[in-house]
């Protein structure tokens, strides 16, 4: 169910399972698994460093995480979603929804904390609706995001006028994206830390255990006591108020909210979920394997750009990626079930 190595019947090393494999050629398959993103990722660094000899710099290191803690944001909340069996596909527009707030409210009411908690409140409302309409209502995750996003992006450009909102006499607005804590840009301290508290939450908790458990058996879970509903809930309001944040800290950044952002981010963090490891059918996953998700894709998109490679080819490498990922996927949970 969590992400550690699943208990193998008592069998010799050398023993034939059913399907022929045997024991330790089982093990083989769990290993590889589980920890082949992280050589994928080993071996793209080696290649981008012997294809952009500077790529190494702290620099450029450091502008991929600023570039990326975003998208890494929102890709935790889509974590804790897909492990509790569940999609998110509203996030773009809530992202959306943060940045067009951050920075309208900071014009509005010139407070930039006042604008910070309207836009990460915002972003718990969407992530509480998404939670309500799953859990309560019954409706197939996919739907209910799909049909939210249409709401909240609406709602964005009423709001915005479909205007952007350029912040230019405020500098207190690109604080959140422009301060250095011992010389490290801000978002990627926040980047960071949320995937140490959530990978903590996840893999040490009574929470964590039991989001694994509603996406591994629904039922079972419900029959076992567990308040699914609330925790199916939970991880949307987790997935809100990050998406929030994330757009807050690209508005901030740019120094400009809009609503006609963010249409790429669901598919961006589902790719990253993915393509870490995380299993779309639910149960299965860990916040580590999202943050190698992430590096595999933030260095391929460095990498393309710095070659580049046109916009293009790189949503057709993305897509490749995600459905090879997918495929694996697939294959070795077949492989685990015979």
């Amino acid at each position: 169910m969590n992400d550690s190595k699943k208990p193998v019947a008592a069998l010799s090393n050398d023993s034939t399972v059913s399907d022929g494999t045997t024991a330790r050629g089982r093990h083989l398959i769990n290993f590889t698994s589980k920890y082949a993103m992280f050589g994928v990722l080993v071996v793209l660094i080696i290649v981008a460093t012997m294809l952009y000899p500077t790529f190494l710099n702290p620099a450029n290191l450091g502008n991929i995480l600023t570039q990326n803690s975003a998208v890494g944001l929102i890709a935790i909340g889509m974590t804790f979603v897909i492990i509790s069996g569940g999609f998110d596909l509203s996030v773009g527009a809530t992202y959306a929804l943060g940045a067009t707030l951050y920075a309208g409210l900071t014009i509005q009411t010139g407070s930039v904390f006042i604008a910070g908690v309207g836009a990460l409140l915002a972003g718990v409302i969407v992530g509480t609706l998404n939670g309500l309409i799953v859990s309560r209502l019954n409706v197939n995750p996919f739907v209910a995001t799909l049909g939210t996003s249409s709401i909240i992006g609406g709602i964005a450009y009423i709001y915005s006028g479909s205007s952007p909102f350029i912040v230019n006499d405020n500098p207190a607005f690109q604080d959140l994206a422009l301060t250095r804590i011992l010389g490290v840009p801000l978002p990627i301290w926040i980047l960071v830390t949320a995937f140490v508290v959530s990978a903590f939450l996840l893999a040490k908790t009574n929470f964590g255990r039991n989001i694994y458990a509603v996406g591994g058996n629904f039922e079972a879970a419900w029959l076992t006591g567990l308040r699914v509903k609330g925790l199916r809930s939970s991880v949307y309001i987790l997935t809100g108020g990050l998406a929030a944040l994330a757009g807050m800290m690209d508005a901030s950044r740019l120094g400009v909210g809009q609503a006609d952002v963010g249409a790429a981010m669901a598919l961006n963090a589902i790719a990253i979920v993915v393509v870490g490891g995380t299993s779309l059918l639910g149960g299965e996953g860990a916040i580590w394997r999202s943050a190698v998700g992430l590096l595999i894709l933030a260095t391929l998109t460095n990498v393309f750009y710095s070659l580049n490679v046109s916009q293009h080819w790189q949503l057709i490498a993305k897509g490749v990626i995600v459905v090879a990922a997918v495929a694996v996927d697939a294959i070795v949970r077949a492989r685990s079930r015979n």
